[in-house]
């Protein structure tokens, strides 16, 4: 190469033309034909693409560049579901495989059983959109997983997949939304934090109408540390504007999605992986009043605010106190973080008042905390809070059920901590007083 650059220059007046049309030819060459260019220009040694199928190429490559004096990109290609067949050809499908035969690829049927709160999430919206042609849906790479691909084959000139970038998803669905749209971006609790700085900047800062649907929310059970969905209640409340929602059932999902399409503001509603508890669905989705609770059970003794499913779970545990002779509590579903109820809570709670707030979310910052904090606020005196959640510490891999039980988000564990917290001598069984 150097010779043949001594050469160039060496021609009288055009040699220097010569080798600058050359060194042209050869850049362009290489940014068509070398795939890593781009990052040898950024300091790294690129190796590859090497078969990442094949353990004695890859050995041997790291090996060789184990001890590089620079940062090194290796580039290994694989094939997603490489040694099954059925895998190799749908690896979407089989992404996340329950039980199945192995010989034939027959996945095991599951028994009939109530809808998962990410299937009811997909046809609502599906609903909701037939009939407002603003509404588009968008998902970074996980059309399958957020239940938008029900509307993907519906209407698919109105959903969006740009991959897995959650912070162009975001900013994307704020660009729509000032040309008159109402994007609704589907995304995993864990994978929104990726987005933060944009839910900031480019929904709250310019009072846009986005809604956030957050699925995952809470513990995840079978996926682990990494996607566990504790932290949206905190990081969403502390948004100006922000309503932030948790439906304690699927049917109310239904109309917190149309509250947060309809709220001209924007808006989050969260829920959790699994099914929901098989309620009627009842009538068409609506918009629920913003910032009010519901009473689901009327007490003497003390007061239960649970947010999302915890709600199911606050109102099992209150009939059981109840009806063993503990103390006969209030229970209220909290439906809303941000606007909270503040009325209600001013009309129940006096000086002296006990309540326990129950969540499945990080206590730091929380819905707890949001309580704790309109307590203060309304300069309510001598109440004593109590709340239930997860503690600052990230929560290790294992069944929703056996993760709930150990932080005392199942009912017993509700019961159990409301007894001790409402201290009452046993006054016989009681009747269950229902709310409505």
């Amino acid at each position: 190469k150097d010779e043949i650059e001594r050469l160039l220059l060496a021609i009288p007046r055009v040699g220097e033309g010569m080798l600058k049309l050359a060194k042209s030819v050869e850049g362009t060459a290489k940014q068509l034909l070398v795939p890593g260019k781009l990052f040898e220009e950024l300091g790294f040694k690129y190796v590859g693409p090497i078969n990442g199928h094949s353990l004695p190429q890859l050995i041997q490559t790291l090996r060789e560049y184990r001890d590089w004096p620079h940062p090194v990109l290796l580039h290994v290609v694989t094939r997603k579901g490489k040694g099954w067949e059925p895998s190799e050809q749908d690896p979407v499908f089989w992404h996340g495989a329950t039980p199945f035969s192995l010989d034939t690829g027959e996945v095991a049927k599951k028994k009939p059983g109530p809808p998962s709160f990410t299937s009811v999430f997909g046809k609502t919206l599906t609903e909701l959109a037939h009939s407002d042609p603003r509404i588009v849906a968008i998902t970074a790479a996980m059309p399958e997983g957020t239940g938008i691909d029900v509307m993907q084959k519906a209407i698919p000139e109105r959903v969006f997949d740009v991959g897995i970038c959650e912070q162009h998803a975001v900013t994307f669905a704020a660009g729509m939304a000032t040309r008159g749209m109402r994007p609704v971006v589907a995304v995993y609790s864990t994978f929104l934090q990726r987005a933060f700085d944009q839910i900031f900047h480019d929904v709250c800062l310019m009072h846009l109408p986005v809604t956030f649907a957050i699925d995952r929310g809470g513990l995840v059970g079978a996926d682990g540390p990494t996607h566990h969905g504790c932290f949206d209640l905190s990081y969403m409340r502390i948004f100006p504007e922000m309503v932030v929602m948790a439906p304690k059932d699927e049917d109310e999902l239904r109309h917190m999605l149309a509250t947060a399409i309809a709220c001209n503001r924007p808006a989050a509603l969260r829920y959790p992986r699994g099914t929901g508890s098989g309620v009627v669905m009842e009538g068409p989705p609506r918009a629920l009043p913003l910032g009010k609770a519901e009473v689901l059970r009327s007490g003497r003794h003390g007061f239960i605010w649970a947010i999302g499913t915890m709600a199911g779970g606050a109102l099992r545990a209150a009939d059981k106190l109840c009806t063993e002779g503990g103390p006969d509590l209030t229970v209220v579903n909290a439906r809303f973080v941000k606007p909270l109820d503040e009325a209600l809570l001013a009309a129940q709670l006096m000086p002296g008042s006990r309540i326990m707030t129950v969540e499945e979310n990080t206590l730091t910052g929380g819905f707890g905390s949001a309580i704790s904090e309109a307590i203060a606020r309304l300069g309510i005196r001598d109440v004593t809070v109590e709340c239930i959640g997860i503690p600052d510490e990230f929560q290790p891999h294992g069944a929703q059920d056996i993760l709930r039980a150990r932080l005392d988000l199942d009912f017993e564990g509700i019961a159990r901590r409301a007894r001790a917290f409402f201290p009452l001598e046993a006054a016989g069984p009681r009747r269950v007083h229902r709310a409505g």
